[in-house]
């Protein structure tokens, strides 16, 4: 469903300091103008940006929305150091959460939303413990905010695919049950085959014309070479554009020549990256893969749950972790982050997001009088738009 709408007194970005206050017209969930105390058309809705900065809205290239534990009682956690422990630490307590899958991941999904992000990815785990309860619960959340948000969900074989029996077939069903994207997850250093491993993620896509997306943990040389690895499918199958690795430590494990041609098989295959701003591992080369044309994006990845503590649901929150772990001070650079946390995830996503006429009206207003101001802020969002309709104000949904 689309919608008209007049949003009054917003700063379109780029911006500057002292730049007129203008307003925007949305007509059929397309931007339409944008022009000084412009008249709205009868029977138009009028909303007021009180001076913000209007932006794009953010996508959330990477979530993982059926594990989320966000607005439950808080529970220390209890996962050892490694990939095999946290797995595992997730497997045992998934069940006694106090809410279903469904509640937790309407409820996160909720915030992601009033947080400014109309555009989410989400993971749900498929295995032969869970089968495809998780995933069903994404996707009861995905329907619950049909209207406020577009929504994509992986199918994510979060154990490994050759590791256990049974999981391969419960990915098709996964896929024939709703799901976007078949997923992988370290197919050599988990699931120790990597071959195997990528061969039935891309035959399911292949099969079923479905994009990929690739958790890869993996670093140094054994990352790279299933990184290339994956170039080779998406190019035998002309699958160009509609393959993700997510994570990619390869990249920031590597030598400078070596990431240099990693970089450059990524861009020659139209192979999008997401990165979630990690606390522990060394940032991704954001503006080398920005400079060659890579598809970057910026996702939450878990939020408040068995695998860590930390996040609030907040892309805004995000886009500041990913500057700050850059190191970046500068407001080009800040900016940037803010591109890779909307147009870049949209991207990724094969959507186009941006402030043109004829652009989609998903549009998020910020408190703020510059970009780099909103971000160090982080005040709670004026407005969210979806295909413009308000979702949400002043932090909540409508």
């Amino acid at each position: 469903m689309t919608g008209d709408l007049l949003i009054r007194s917003v700063r379109p970005w780029p911006n500057l300091p002292g730049a007129p206050l203008v307003d925007v017209l949305c007509e059929g969930g397309h931007v339409a103008a944008f022009a000084p105390d412009l008249d709205p058309p009868p029977a138009v809705p009028v909303v007021d940006g009180r001076g913000g900065v209007l932006l794009p809205a953010f996508t959330d290239a990477h979530a993982h929305l059926d594990s989320t534990r966000l607005g439950l009682p808080f529970r220390p956690h209890s996962a050892g150091a490694g990939l095999a422990d946290l797995i595992e630490n997730d497997r045992r307590n998934w069940r006694s959460a106090e809410a279903s899958v469904a509640q937790r991941a309407t409820y996160t999904l909720a915030r992601t939303i009033a947080g400014g992000a109309t555009h989410v990815r989400s993971h749900a785990q498929v295995d032969v413990d869970s089968g495809l309860e998780k995933l069903e619960g994404v996707l009861a959340a995905r329907e619950e905010h049909r209207g406020r948000a577009h929504v994509e969900v992986v199918a994510f074989p979060q154990c490994g695919i050759l590791r256990e029996k049974g999981t391969a077939e419960l990915l098709e069903a996964a896929l024939r049950a709703g799901a976007d994207l078949v997923g992988g997850l370290d197919p050599a250093g988990y699931d120790r085959d990597p071959v195997g491993h990528l061969d039935v993620v891309f035959g399911l896509a292949e099969k079923h014309q479905r994009g990929v997306d690739v958790h890869l943990h993996d670093g140094g040389t054994l990352g790279a070479f299933q990184v290339e690895l994956i170039c080779e499918r998406v190019r035998a199958l002309g699958m160009q554009g509609q393959a993700t690795v997510s994570h990619a430590f390869a990249l920031s494990t590597v030598d400078g020549e070596r990431q240099r041609e990693l970089v450059e098989l990524l861009a020659e295959h139209d192979i999008a990256v997401t990165t979630v701003a990690p606390g522990v591992r060394e940032p991704l080369p954001l503006r080398e893969l920005r400079r060659a044309g890579v598809r970057v994006g910026l996702g939450q990845d878990g939020i408040r749950d068995y695998w860590s503590p930390y996040g609030n649901g907040d892309m805004l929150d995000r886009a500041w972790q990913l500057a700050y772990r850059n190191g970046f001070r500068r407001d080009d650079l800040v900016e940037m982050c803010v591109d890779i946390a909307t147009r870049g995830g949209a991207a990724v996503m094969g959507r186009t997001l941006g402030l043109t006429e004829g652009s989609p009206a998903d549009l998020v207003v910020v408190p703020g009088d510059t970009v780099t101001a909103a971000v160090m802020d982080r005040a709670p969002r004026t407005l969210v738009v979806h295909a413009g309709r308000v979702v949400a104000a002043e932090g909540e949904i409508v």
